[in-house]
């Protein structure tokens, strides 16, 4: 038996249709099953996995896995689509498969989930913190563009308007009344 640790465990934590889950052939390897062994504990107990505990892969999903996960590279030539199981469904597979190893397994698998949504919580801190940055530095730029077009505005003054040389009748002003 070897030991695992959350960081092990979260590399195997993907992102599937907007949902954090992990695989039946990768749970399957965690708690020491196969994975026909875990799948057919999940049917016969079919109604401890709703919908928001796990769900299965439609065929472009498999291939994308299989295409960017070099650790599921056995799925490929699998005829069988996978189930992908959200923390939820992974913790109720500890319960279902009730051995030693799978309570410790589903323990750590619980915490790499916290662990990735503490990690995920952080950046999304620096990524407020950052846009906030951009909007002020944004701000300071359009402002610096406008004292650089003030100062030039400055530098050039307009030239004065000149006077033809010579008299010149103004006929539109009234006359003058001399006393």
């Amino acid at each position: 038996m070897s030991i695992l640790v959350p960081q092990a465990v979260a590399n195997r934590i993907l992102l599937l249709r907007d949902q954090r889950v992990m695989l039946d052939a990768d749970l399957a390897d965690l708690y020491g099953v196969e994975t026909r062994a875990l799948n057919q504990a999940v049917k016969r107990n079919a109604d401890r996995f709703p919908g928001d505990f796990m769900f299965q892969l439609n065929a472009d999903e498999k291939a994308e896995v299989v295409a960017n996960c070099d650790h599921l590279a056995k799925l490929k030539f699998s005829r069988s689509l996978p189930y992908a199981f959200t923390e939820h469904g992974a913790l109720m597979l500890g319960n279902v498969l009730k051995s030693s190893r799978a309570i410790e397994v589903s323990l750590l698998v619980v915490r790499a989930f916290v662990q990735i949504r503490e990690m995920l919580s952080a950046h999304k801190d620096i990524s407020a913190k950052l846009d906030q940055m951009e909007r002020k530095l944004s701000s300071h730029d359009q402002a610096i563009a406008g004292l650089i077009d003030a100062i030039r505005q400055l530098m050039n003054p307009p030239a004065p308007a000149r006077r033809g040389i010579g008299f010149t009748a103004n006929i539109d002003s009234k006359p003058r009344n001399k006393k």
